[in-house]
């Protein structure tokens, strides 16, 4: 029996040793944990930094005309203008979304003038197979109560500058009775009701055909 007691208070000694190694393991991951806490004004400070050195400069502006729309993009970045648009110089209003398929064709800040780097660099582009114009084409402006001339521009843009809520049907005006899908491509041959009359919610009709077609 004496063994057996001694065995027990043994066992007993290990466990109360564990238990102990484990507290100090359990203060262990604290003080980690506590150090990766302290870590966090390091990347406060970081943010602060950064936006000290977004502080505006006045800077000349590049040339862009000529360029890829991506290139002169980078070309503006490098030289620290970041507020960056672009447009569709032929007035289809066409999206810019793959930039190195364009060009660009104008710039709203002329080359060589000197201004603040928050400015907005608004690039005129056209695609790379396509001709740059004499002068922007501008978009249609929102119609208001009148119904505009919309003769020659593109559906898209004809659409966009109607109320949001007006009923329009497009239909191919050419014999081949096309469905239009990227309105953008087709441009305005006929328009209901014509222009000049007063706008009260009537639905709108288009007839149309592609920009590179001659209207009927």
């Amino acid at each position: 029996m004496a063994n057996w007691k001694l065995i027990g208070g043994i066992t007993a000694g290990v466990l109360v040793i564990g238990g102990l190694g484990s507290a100090c393991d359990d203060n262990s991951t604290n003080t980690g944990s506590t150090t990766a806490t302290t870590d966090t004004p390091a990347t406060a400070t970081a943010k602060t930094d950064d936006t000290a050195s977004s502080k505006t400069e006045m800077k000349p502006i590049p040339s862009f005309v000529g360029m890829g729309l991506q290139s002169a993009q980078d070309t503006a970045q490098a030289a620290g203008f970041f507020s960056l648009a672009s447009h569709d110089s032929l007035g289809r209003d066409r999206m810019q979304a793959l930039d190195r398929n364009w060009k660009v064709c104008s710039q709203n800040v002329m080359a060589g003038k000197t201004v603040s780097t928050d400015t907005t660099l608004d690039f005129g582009a056209v695609k790379l197979d396509e001709t740059c114009p004499a002068t922007d084409e501008k978009a249609p402006e929102a119609a208001g109560s009148t119904m505009p001339d919309f003769g020659g521009k593109s559906v898209k843009a004809a659409r966009a500058a109607l109320d949001s809520g007006t009923s329009i049907t497009v239909t191919d005006v050419s014999a081949d009775d096309r469905f239009i899908l990227v309105e953008s491509n087709w441009k305005v041959c006929t328009q209901t009701p014509k222009a000049g009359t007063k706008l009260n919610g009537q639905p709108v009709e288009f007839g149309a055909v592609k920009f590179e077609e001659t209207c009927p």
